[in-house]
C-alpha cells in the first residue's frame, strides 16, 4: 500500500481520544442515566457525550472523512478514502460498576486498510497508539509483543459475547480447554484494552467471538504494529467483518488454534 502521511490523522485521533476521555472521567462514578440496548448491553450518557465530542473533533479537521461510531452508526460520505471507527466507551459495564478498566477506542482505515489506532484508558492515563508500518507505542514509548513460547507459560485473555447465554455450549468448551492449558486467563471486559495489553506483552494471547468493528479496529492496529499475529479461529486473516478473533504473540498461535477448534462446535 502506498502510504500517505498519517501524522495529522494520528494527532487528530489522540486529541479526540483525550476529549472523550475527559468526559468519561467527569462521569465516572457520577452517572444518572443508564439504559439497556440488550439483555446485558448497557449505554449511558457518558457513551453518548464522549462520542459527540470525538466526532466533533474529527469533523472539525477532516469533514470529508466517513465515520462509523457505536452509538450513532455510520455516516454516508461518498467516495471517502478514510473512515474513522469509534468506540467512545469500550467497557461500559465496567464503567457503570465503577471498575476503572475502560477505554476510548479510535481506529482509522484508509482505502479499507486499518492504518491508525489510538486507545486511551482515562483511569490509568495509558495511551496506546500505532501507525501503519511505524510501530506501536504506550505513552510515547515503543512496545512489542511478548516472547513467551509455550501455552503453559502464557497468560491469556478473553471476553464473553453479549449472546453468551445462548452460546454457552460453544463458549465454555473453548474456555475450559484454554484454562487447562495456560498459566492463567483474564477477562477484563474491554477488548480494546485486551488487545493493547497483548501488544505490550502483558498478555500472550487473546480470543473472542461476536465483536463489532469498533471493538477491535484500533486495538488490532496497535497489536499488529507491535508484532502480533491476528486471524480468526480457522487461521484465516482477520477482518472487521469476522465474527471470531484470535491474536497472539505469534509463537503460541498454532497451539491456541488447536485449543479453540473443537470438533462439533
Amino acid at each position: 500500500m502506498q502510504q500517505p502521511d498519517f501524522d495529522t490523522i494520528l494527532r487528530t485521533a489522540v486529541r479526540a481520544a483525550y476529549r472523550g476521555g475527559k468526559i468519561l472521567r467527569r462521569h465516572f462514578g457520577n452517572l444518572h442515566h443508564v439504559r439497556k440496548k440488550g439483555a446485558i448491553d448497557l449505554v449511558s450518557e457518558a457513551d453518548t457525550s464522549s462520542e459527540a465530542a470525538i466526532i466533533e473533533t474529527i469533523r472539525s479537521r477532516h469533514p470529508d472523512h466517513a465515520i462509523l461510531a457505536e452509538e450513532s452508526g455510520a455516516s454516508r460520505e461518498e467516495h471517502a478514502t478514510f473512515q474513522w471507527i469509534i468506540d467512545p466507551l469500550d467497557g461500559t459495564t465496567n464503567f457503570v460498576h465503577q471498575i476503572p478498566v475502560f477505554a476510548v477506542s479510535i481506529g482509522v482505515s484508509y482505502r479499507g486498510e486499518l492504518v491508525v489506532g489510538v486507545v486511551l484508558n482515562p483511569a490509568s492515563g495509558e495511551l496506546f497508539s500505532a501507525v501503519y508500518g511505524e510501530g506501536a507505542w504506550r505513552n510515547g514509548e515503543p512496545i512489542h509483543v511478548s516472547s513467551t513460547a509455550s501455552i503453559q507459560d502464557s497468560l491469556l485473555a478473553t471476553g464473553f459475547p453479549y449472546q453468551a447465554r445462548r452460546m454457552i455450549d460453544v463458549v465454555v468448551p473453548r474456555f475450559s480447554r484454554c484454562l487447562q492449558a495456560a498459566q492463567g486467563i483474564r477477562r477484563l471486559g474491554a477488548a480494546a484494552i485486551d488487545l493493547c495489553y497483548l501488544a505490550c506483552g502483558r498478555f500472550d494471547g487473546f480470543w473472542e467471538q461476536n465483536l463489532k468493528p469498533w471493538d477491535t479496529a484500533a486495538g488490532t492496529v496497535i497489536a499488529r504494529e507491535a508484532g502480533a499475529r491476528i486471524t480468526d479461529f480457522s487461521n484465516h486473516p482477520y477482518t472487521l467483518a469476522s465474527d471470531q478473533i484470535l491474536v497472539t504473540n505469534g509463537r503460541i498461535h498454532e497451539d491456541l488454534l488447536q485449543l479453540l477448534n473443537i470438533e462439533g462446535i
